[in-house]
């Protein structure tokens, strides 16, 4: 019986390490309690595209950026994600890492891999279709790793982390009553699932997502100096504070801190 006591008292140590390790390893199917410092494992996929040979026709879509901060902040790397990647939006603005599977006779040679953001969603129809985990490219990014005749490929991916130049860009738009915050450019895990708004000497008030990355608040807001506070999928925080002057204008866009 001695032994017996002994060897439950010397294991207890280590039962704490494997319920944290089994605790992690639950969190691991789809990263998003894990921080984004460095890539996620590689998954099977396929890739096919959509857009003009210059990106056109896919700067904007279903994560509410607009056109001309898909080109200065995305450029023509980016992506639509399938129903099983888009998450109704929640994923808008995360990062991958894509190469085209090797043996493929369609892949580009000496091209190893290319890293898209997820800025617009593909409809679910055909490859696009439940449950499958699919990218439809920006034609200039797809044909980095594949030939344009072959139309689609299978490719390797994996989430990375987002490396962003400049800060976090917040459009305010709506007017006195309703106020909608696009959030852009975010660096880190790239997608979103928290944001908080402080205007002057008020209380943090959580604004809820209106689709996509923009976000919407009833707070009486105009006329006040805000902060920001913005949570990533992996659970990290970053505040920018006063960022936004007493006077700002609807429509303007200010500029905060980065993740990374």
């Amino acid at each position: 019986m001695a032994s017996t006591s002994k060897a439950l008292i010397l294991s207890s140590p280590l039962m704490v390490i494997l319920m944290v390790v089994l605790a992690n390893a639950h969190a691991l199917p789809n990263g998003r309690r894990l921080k984004m410092s460095k890539p996620g494992p590689w998954k099977d996929a396929h890739a096919t595209f959509y857009g003009g040979e210059d990106g056109s026709e896919t700067f904007g879509g279903a994560c509410g950026y607009e056109e001309e901060q898909v080109k200065e902040m995305y450029g023509l790397n980016t992506t639509a994600l399938s129903t099983a990647l888009f998450n109704d939006g929640e994923t808008c603005g995360a990062c991958y890492e894509i190469k085209c599977a090797k043996g493929n006779e369609w892949c580009k040679s000496g091209q190893n891999s290319i890293f898209v953001t997820a800025t617009n969603f593909c409809p679910p129809t055909g490859w696009c279709s439940t449950p499958n985990e699919h990218f439809d490219l920006s034609q200039p990014a797809f044909l980095q790793i594949a030939e344009y005749k072959a139309g689609i490929v299978p490719v390797q991916y994996r989430r990375v982390p987002c490396k962003k130049q400049g800060g976090i860009r917040f459009t305010i738009t709506g007017n006195p009553d309703f106020i909608l915050v696009l959030i852009a450019n975010v660096g880190g895990a790239g997608d979103v699932t928290k944001v908080e708004v402080k205007g002057g000497n008020l209380a943090w008030t959580s604004l809820s997502r209106n689709w996509g990355q923009k976000w919407e608040t009833n707070a009486k807001l105009v006329g006040k100096e805000l902060s920001f506070r913005i949570t990533i999928s992996d659970g990290e925080t970053l505040t920018s504070r006063k960022v936004v002057p007493k006077d700002w204008q609807f429509g303007q866009t200010f500029e905060g801190k980065n993740f990374i």
